[in-house]
């Protein structure tokens, strides 16, 4: 394989087609379907998968078919088969559907406008994860201009993963021995430690997302009249939330929580602690004064991988402060978001904390928690000589640096799918997701240098595959 070639083709298919589609990719608001839940009214969710179909279609490789499946009241699924030599399948995988805007984009920066500011395009969606579905198809179509084998390619890209993956298993088993058999999954929606050299994925969080609610009148009372007879609502919950998570130290007190760490994953998390350093915290756009949980980085590597952990990330029943009067409010309700070890099985997890929350409520309240999604995580597989090899060589060729290995604290529910659907498959899960990107927050971006020199290390990673003894 000539290097230089790989590198001229993806670099150039970069800067003509892939850079111009995905500013018109970011400028459609296709949030997913718990976002909008009038998404097929709305439309644009179809107006993304065909942008992207079109671009399929006019940068294809040989040989490519081209598939949009749809079923009643379900997303879109995006299904690409490309032709290849040999017996057996590389999966490739990626999503269309968008995170919401989310508030405090800088000036000059807004969710839907694409802006190229030096190396990055800025806006929702671009690095998570619109480019894979160009990107994956360009490694491709590069090997093909030197004529390097490959095997068969089939490409994934769905409309559901940030809700939580739930219409995929229904695509997945109607394409059943349409997939054929995948000894090679690609997955490039995932995080990056920097910009140097290529991380992959070696564990994934699972997610437990629900909603705490607790009742205490049945309607709203002046807060001189009732404080002192009937306990705020919101004070009841702190007291819950005390059952399941130490406020002090953040430590969980659910024991299905409880992580076992293998040696191996402990060894990957000292040597990318050891290259990170002081950037896993100084990454966070943190308030002047903050201090992070700890200044050690290997224990922060190990509590964002594999450590259990409680975010409060949305809340009814309290008025906006302008409206915020003198009253004792009948009605408190918190959506919880608990990271789950990569290990731990999400249905009992999910079943723990609904005992720990609802049991004996204090003072008789009408307390409820509703599971809302329960997402395993995902353990990588032993990794391969042949791929381990093949991912040092295409990070020196084209960062120039060896490839390094990591967990990402957030979730991908396709993973754990695929590893019980394929247990004999390698998995080469990647992304541009690196310091500052901040997916799903404001101001998101793509490195683009680093999304030309991932593309073509996919593309030797292929070659190599093809090639493997």
């Amino acid at each position: 394989m000539n290097s230089e070639k790989i590198r001229s083709f993806v670099d150039n298919a970069w800067d003509e087609s892939i850079l111009p589609a995905l500013e018109n990719y970011i400028r459609i608001p296709n949030k997913s379907v718990i976002f909008d839940r009038q998404w097929q009214a709305h439309g644009y969710m179809e107006k993304a998968v065909q942008l992207a179909a079109e671009w399929c279609r006019r940068n294809a490789p040989r040989g490519m078919r081209l598939e949009i499946m749809r079923s009643q009241a379900r997303t879109p699924l995006l299904f690409i088969e490309v032709p290849g030599t040999g017996e057996d399948t590389v999966l490739l995988y990626g999503h269309l559907d968008k995170q919401p805007e989310f508030t405090g984009w800088e000036p000059g920066l807004d969710p839907w406008t694409p802006v190229r500011r030096d190396d990055r395009l800025y806006g929702r969606g671009g690095a998570d994860d619109g480019y894979a579905v160009f990107s994956s198809l360009t490694a491709i179509h590069a090997l093909q201009q030197q004529n390097i084998p490959h095997a068969r390619c089939v490409l994934v890209i769905e409309c559901c993963e940030e809700s939580g993956s739930f219409d995929l298993p229904h695509y997945i088993q109607q394409l059943g021995s349409r997939l054929g058999d995948v000894s090679l999954v690609v997955c490039l929606d995932a995080e990056c430690g920097n910009y140097n050299q290529l991380w992959t994925t070696t564990t994934l969080r699972g997610n437990l997302v629900g909603t705490l609610s607790v009742d205490v009148l049945t309607e709203g009372v002046h807060s001189g009249a009732a404080s002192g007879i009937v306990p705020s609502s919101f004070r009841i919950l702190r007291n819950l939330l005390e059952r399941v998570e130490n406020s002090g130290s953040g430590a969980t007190k659910v024991k299905s929580l409880k992580p076992v760490i293998p040696a191996q994953r402990r060894l990957q998390i000292r040597r990318a602690a050891k290259v990170l350093g002081k950037s896993v915290y100084g990454k966070m756009p943190m308030v002047k004064g903050m201090q992070p949980m700890s200044r050690d980085p290997v224990k922060l590597v190990t509590d964002n991988t594999w450590g259990p952990t409680l975010s409060i990330t949305g809340a009814d029943g309290l008025p906006a402060l302008a409206d915020a009067g003198n009253v004792l409010r009948p009605h408190t309700a918190l959506k919880l978001s608990f990271r789950l070890p990569p290990t731990a099985n999400a249905s009992k997890v999910g079943a723990e904390i609904k005992r720990l929350l609802e049991k004996s409520p204090p003072y008789g309240a009408r307390v409820k928690f509703d599971v809302e999604s329960a997402m395993g995580g995902w353990n990588a597989p032993a990794v391969a000589s042949w791929l381990e090899s093949s991912m040092h060589a295409a990070s020196r060729t084209f960062f120039g640096a060896d490839a390094m290995y990591m967990g990402t604290g957030g979730s991908i529910p396709f993973m754990g799918m695929l590893g019980k659907k394929f247990p004999k498959a390698q998995f080469l899960v990647t992304g541009l997701l690196g310091p500052h990107s901040n997916a799903h927050g404001p101001n998101e971006f793509l490195h683009i240098p680093t999304a030309k020199k991932l593309t073509a290390c996919v593309a030797q990673v292929l070659a190599d595959h093809r090639q493997r003894a």
